[in-house]
């Protein structure tokens, strides 16, 4: 308002050609008329303009940076392939005689233990057999028993006893050949496992060689794949590997290589590799396809997360904090070996315990001052520590 009526007065008392003539002279003179309050509030903003602009130029000289402390971990070269799983001991059960079945003593997908009697044949002709070549024997035992009591008394002839001795020999072969007749109209389990699905029923009848049920053995798991003859020289029985499977895509499961074919294949120029998995909850089933990776040149190495490196065409550079009066950033360049998801290995250029930047290298200058957020560990991820300095 002050302005504004100055303004007014200056215009209604200067004639208009004065004015035309000397605009500039009015206009200095208008800037130059100013009130106490005027000049304060000039001068306080331009005090938060100056602190606010020295604020940034620090904040610029400092910028925030998250470390990575450099650790030496486990550290192998992948062999990736394909394989099919096969269980520890398979078989399929049948019959060696023809009869009908006259009992099931299992359900489907049962876990049995091994002598457990599965199925049992009609056996009735059989044991009557077997009780007539008891009776036989028990009666030659008599006779060969009278025999030698008559020969110590001189009563018989030796050639009487022998004679009787060796029917009773003949007797009881006899009876443990009906006795082993007897096993083959019962079928047991050769080992502890899980029985398949029953496809017979009491009743049936049955002939040699056909199957009547399944019995697996999944408590481990055989894990047969092909490896190309290029990388022969770099397996060996004991090397660890992972293996996953599309039925269980979030799990992995771990075993080790326990032989390795003897022959290559003239065709496909590969050397079959069969591992053992360990199967403790049974979800592994015999036939699964699984996508195998062999832990191969086993060793300890330097390890980096891949974003701490700065490529520059073929060379790779870190970002080290040397630990000082004030953090201040050192470029070293570095060489590196093989990688795996989100890491990379390091040959050289830096030592274990050194902390390099893994984020915020966008800013960061060597030879700059900079302010860690933190320090990212397995523990502690960089969105955390993010969200701990917003």
């Amino acid at each position: 308002m002050y302005k504004k009526s100055i303004r007014k007065n200056l215009v209604a008392t200067t004639p208009l050609g004065v004015m035309a003539n000397d605009c500039s002279q009015l206009r200095l003179l208008f800037n130059t008329i100013e009130t106490p309050m005027f000049a304060f509030k000039r001068f306080f903003c331009c005090l938060l303009l100056l602190l606010g602009w020295a604020a940034g130029a620090y904040a610029q000289s400092q910028p925030p940076v998250i470390g990575y402390h450099v650790k030496t971990e486990t550290w192998s070269d992948p062999l990736e392939a394909l394989g099919t799983l096969n269980a520890d001991e398979s078989v399929t059960l049948s019959a060696t005689v023809t009869d009908t079945i006259a009992e099931i003593n299992f359900d489907d997908g049962e876990q049995v233990e091994r002598g457990r009697l599965l199925i049992r044949l009609e056996d009735s002709e059989e044991q009557a057999l077997l009780r007539a070549a008891q009776a036989i024997t028990d009666e030659r035992r008599n006779a060969s028993g009278r025999a030698s009591q008559l020969q110590q008394r001189n009563l018989a002839a030796r050639a009487d006893v022998e004679d009787t001795q060796s029917q009773l020999r003949q007797a009881q072969a006899d009876a443990q050949a009906l006795e082993a007749r007897l096993e083959n109209y019962r079928i047991h389990a050769p080992f502890s496992g899980r029985v398949g699905f029953r496809n017979v029923s009491v009743g049936a009848l049955v002939t040699p060689g056909m199957a009547l049920v399944t019995l697996d053995k999944l408590d481990v798991m055989k894990l047969d794949f092909t490896v190309p003859e290029v990388f022969l020289d770099r397996l060996s029985a004991g090397l660890s590997l992972s293996a996953t499977t599309a039925a269980y895509p979030d799990e992995v499961f771990r075993g080790e290589i326990s032989s390795i074919g003897t022959r290559i294949d003239p065709v496909s120029r590969s050397v079959n590799v069969r591992a053992e998995l360990a199967n403790p909850d049974l979800k592994l089933r015999p036939g699964m396809l699984m996508e195998v990776i062999v832990q191969q040149r086993v060793r300890d190495a330097l390890v980096l997360p891949e974003a701490a490196l700065q490529p520059s065409g073929n060379r790779h550079f870190v970002m080290v904090i040397q630990q000082q009066e004030a953090p201040r950033l050192e470029r070293r360049e570095v060489a590196i070996g093989e990688r795996r998801s989100g890491e990379v290995e390091v040959l050289e250029g830096i030592r274990e315990g050194d902390l390099v930047v893994i984020h915020g290298l966008q800013l960061a200058r060597e030879g700059q001052e900079v302010r860690i957020l933190g320090i990212a560990d397995d523990t502690t991820d960089i969105r955390s520590l993010l969200e701990a300095d917003r």
